[in-house]
């Protein structure tokens, strides 16, 4: 047993930690909250292939992303599925040319939502579409003119 012989009142040089681990605390709880919606975009991997030629992608383009949850996304911002009609209605009305519409969808996602995606484009001024996919890691496409440019890794190599 030990005796203190200064006294109940002694100042004592210790930090005082509390209010830094709640800081802490609150500061995981809202990291754990906000990190889910930082991400955007599409969180889809789309099919591989071979042979694929590199589409340097251009400001006009319009991306239509389509989860494996069959959620769309327009542009990479997540839209409503039922204002997917309205919207592509909205940009490809304003156009007379290049009425095209890049379509990345998740490779284990059912085809038939797809399809339903591309009658909804249809419907609503696209005129064409293109598949986006990859190509297969660790492949060159066999056509020597596909090549000469780098093409990008995991971001959409190719559209067919």
């Amino acid at each position: 047993m030990s005796m203190s012989t200064s006294g109940g009142n002694a100042v004592r040089a210790e930090p005082n930690v509390t209010p830094m681990i709640d800081v802490m605390l609150v500061l995981l709880i809202i990291f754990m909250v906000i990190i889910p919606t930082l991400v955007s975009g599409v969180n889809a991997q789309p099919p591989a292939g071979q042979n694929l030629k590199p589409h340097p992608q251009q400001d006009q383009d319009q991306l239509l992303g389509i989860d494996n949850q069959g959620q769309y996304y327009l542009n990479r911002t997540a839209i409503p599925n039922t204002s997917l009609g309205s919207a592509l209605n909205d940009i490809y009305s304003k156009r007379t040319e290049d009425k095209i519409l890049y379509v990345m969808a998740d490779k284990n996602l059912d085809y038939g939502k797809v399809l339903d995606a591309l009658d909804i484009a249809a419907h609503n001024g696209v005129h064409m579409t293109a598949m986006v996919s990859d190509q297969q890691p660790g492949t060159k496409s066999a056509i020597a003119a596909d090549n000469l440019q780098p093409i990008s890794g995991g971001s959409g190599g190719g559209a067919h």
